[in-house]
């Protein structure tokens, strides 16, 4: 049996696969234990690749020496301190040739007898040159240490020396795997000639034979790339070494200019060194009478410094006198501005009281002698066309002007004269109530609303909304609104604006008709040339293209208009429109039958019943139909019901939060007359109160206050479920009509036509 890597082969001697020792890199190859002698000897070879498979022993060193200068060349990989693979040291220096020549003889003679009686190579020629190798590599170690007399230098040249032997190591691993790699090709290039030398026909050596070929041209072909890659590298490297050269060049150049600038800052500080001197040597030349006359210039400069100071001084106690006089004079400016309005605001209400009391005088002319009757009818005419002014500083005693900024009329041209008396009491209180207002509640919330960044839903905007947008931030915040709640497709406009003009909607005509009657109290829509007639016809068209299922329903104009007045843009008072119609109002509420208008109204009755009982009691009492005058409320927002500045403040809470702000100021204008309306006692009476009686609301800080504080809680899943409950109530209704409809053309069908004889004309009755 053969042990530890050493196997017969049938081709050539003993073969080693086993040279190392602890490291055991090398697999060893496995022999088959049951086969031995000649038996062992005719198996085929193992199929495991080995490092050492097949190498003879008859010359190792030889072959292992020339393995290593064919892989290494003309590079020393192994250092001047000794090497185990340096054979040549190890001839030239025996340290004991006789030693040596007995150990190789006796191995050479264990190599031939076969196996030592532990089945073994002796090992004795190993040990030998791992001695010597130990020796030659650190010769000085022993004197070294008997030298160091101190334990930490021992301890140091001992870490050095462990330090050497590990690199060392490292250096032999590495080299042994470049010696096994060798053994790897050599034993692959052993193995393919023995195949072409056992091969039985000419074909496959030929076959071998051009696989070789194949193999050198492959070899020959990566070889001129590597040569041609080599010139690339060499040129690459000419290039470098030349950049290398300019850039020392370079710093060269550099470096002499740094020297040029030194010996320049050399030669300046040594001008300025003299410079600097120089005046030391200047002034103790100077003469007594040179430093006499510096002394008296001093002297003279001190002297105005002093009055500088003191003309100073008085300076600000006189710009300390202006600043207080001007703080107290702008005081006072602000106090007589004040004063200026409270003065305005009480001209106003005396004004309005004397109109009140000449429109009472009007109840009474005709119990009045006809001198005093005709001088309240000549009073009541020079009220309505007073319009006095004292040009007293450029002030102006009547603050009300014919039109807003919107261009509504603040008093109405009524036919009637004591609309007209009242249009023009209701004015004065506004403008009244408005300059009261003023440095109280209006300049704080407009600086809220100037120091207020990009608009972001919060509830600190609800309140701002709630209580009124400045004119000059109503458009911005209009058409922020508008644009959060819709998706505004590009070029929609246009397209529905070229739809109307190539084909005529079946509403054209009724619009045509109700816009001469949109926003009489206005001067942009007064008259039929005003330039906001055809932009709102143009709105009007595309909308009623837009939305075919509503196309157009009375009240669309008025809600188009006052878009347009505070949009100015065409687009933008469409889009405006759609999002009343198409996302706050609820759907049904503009079609042809107002079914969902009908149900609003229902649910405000409820609710009147709630919050106001006794209100509803004395209507039912007198059998007063509210719906009849808040039916145009809800379906057009208060248009042509408030005033312009109260309507739209309503309209600014009502873009933001929806319908249930026209239930909430609907309710608050009826409380903020409650006492009003229950103090007449008549049906005819209170119908014509009703007519007018939004247009006598003057103060919109107190409605709003109603409005929102005291109608709360005003939950809107209450409002949904009653407009649910009263849909519902008012479907039924209608089927049943609509049953009963048709059971009385059914009815009238049957009876067939009547005979016209028997008919008896009123005339004939006459006679």
């Amino acid at each position: 049996m053969y042990v530890n890597g050493l196997s017969p082969s049938p081709q050539h001697g003993w073969r080693c696969s086993d040279v190392v020792d602890s490291e055991d890199f090398l697999p060893p190859v496995k022999t088959p234990t049951e086969a031995v002698g000649l038996k062992a000897a005719s198996l085929p070879a193992p199929q495991t690749s080995t490092a050492l498979q097949n190498i003879s022993f008859k010359h190792p060193w030889t072959e292992i020496q020339n393995t290593v200068y064919n892989i290494c060349g003309s590079k020393q990989l192994w250092g001047n301190n000794g090497n185990v693979f340096s054979f040549s040291e190890l001839r030239e220096h025996p340290d004991n040739p006789d030693e040596e020549q007995e150990a190789e003889v006796e191995a050479g003679c264990a190599v031939k007898d076969g196996l030592l009686e532990d089945g073994r190579v002796e090992p004795r020629l190993t040990w030998i040159r791992k001695a010597r190798w130990m020796n030659s590599g650190f010769p000085g170690l022993p004197e070294e240490l008997s030298k160091e007399r101190n334990p930490n230098d021992k301890v140091g040249v001992l870490q050095q020396q462990i330090l050497t032997l590990t690199e060392e190591v490292k250096s032999q691993k590495e080299l042994v795997k470049l010696l096994h790699k060798a053994l790897e090709a050599a034993q692959q290039e052993k193995r393919v000639s023995s195949m072409y030398l056992t091969a039985a026909e000419d074909k496959d050596r030929l076959e071998l034979v051009r696989h070789k070929v194949r193999q050198i041209a492959d070899l020959t072909s990566q070889l001129e790339a590597l040569e041609q890659e080599k010139k690339e590298l060499e040129q690459t490297l000419t290039l470098r070494d030349s950049h290398i050269q300019e850039l020392k060049e370079h710093v060269q150049l550099l470096m002499e200019k740094n020297h040029a600038k030194q010996q320049v800052i050399m030669a300046l500080t040594e001008q300025m060194a003299r410079e600097l001197s120089d005046p030391l040597q200047e002034a103790n030349t100077i003469t007594a009478e040179t430093l006499f006359k510096q002394q008296e210039e001093i002297e003279h400069l001190k002297d105005d410094i002093d009055a500088y100071k003191t003309q100073n001084q008085f300076l600000n106690s006189e710009i300390h006198q202006v600043t207080r006089l001007w703080t107290s004079v702008a005081e006072n400016e602000k106090a007589l501005l004040m004063k200026c309005a409270c003065l305005q605001a009480r001209n106003c209400q005396m004004e309005s009281k004397y109109l009140t009391v000449l429109r009472k005088l009007q109840e009474a002319v005709p119990g009045l002698p006809s001198s005093h009757a005709d001088l309240v009818r000549n009073l009541i005419q020079e009220a309505l066309q007073w319009d006095v002014k004292e040009e007293a500083e450029g002030f102006n005693l009547n603050p009300v002007s014919e039109y807003d900024e919107y261009g509504f009329m603040t008093v109405p041209d009524y036919e009637v004269e004591d609309w007209k008396l009242l249009a023009k009491i209701q004015a004065l209180e506004i403008k009244s109530n408005n300059l009261r207002s003023q440095e109280v509640v209006e300049k704080p919330l407009r600086d809220r609303w100037n120091s207020g960044g990009e608009l972001t839903p919060s509830a600190e905007l609800k309140s701002l909304i709630r209580s009124g947008i400045p004119v000059e931030h109503r458009q911005r915040v209009w058409r922020w609104i508008v644009s959060r709640h819709g998706n505004h497709l590009p070029d929609h406009y246009q397209r529905l604006l070229q739809q109307s003009k190539s084909t005529e909607h079946p509403a054209c005509r009724q619009i045509e008709l109700d816009l001469p009657r949109t926003l009489t109290n206005n001067k942009h829509f007064s008259s039929p040339t005003s330039q906001l007639i055809p932009r709102l016809r143009r709105v009007l068209l595309a909308f009623s293209w837009h939305n075919p299922a509503i196309g157009y329903c009375q009240g669309l104009n008025r809600l188009a208009a006052v878009a347009l007045l505070v949009l100015e843009d065409e687009e933008s008072a469409f889009w405006c429109l759609v999002h009343i119609v198409e996302n706050l109002m609820p759907a049904d509420y503009y079609s042809d039958t107002l079914i969902t208008s009908q149900v609003d109204q229902r649910v405000f009755k409820d609710f009147l019943s709630e919050k106001l009982p006794r209100l509803m009691a004395h209507f039912e009492q007198y059998r007063i139909d509210v719906s009849l005058i808040t039916f145009n409320w809800f379906l057009v927002a208060f248009v042509d019901s408030l005033v312009s500045d109260i309507l739209l403040r309503v309209w600014d809470a009502f873009l933001y939060e929806g319908t249930k702000v026209i239930f909430r100021y609907a309710l608050a204008i009826f409380k903020y007359n409650e006492e009003e309306i229950l103090r007449i006692h008549d049906s005819v009476e209170i119908y014509q109160y009703l007519r007018f009686f939004t247009r006598m609301i003057t103060d919109g800080r107190k409605l709003m206050n109603i409005a929102f504080n005291d109608l709360n809680p005003f939950p809107m899943k209450l409002l949904r479920n009653r407009r649910s409950m009263h849909r519902e109530e008012l479907e039924a209704e209608l089927c049943e009509l609509e049953q009963i409809k048709a059971a009385y053309v059914k009815e009238r069908a049957e009876q067939g036509p009547q005979d016209l004889k028997d008919v008896v004309s009123e005339e004939e009755e006459e006679i």
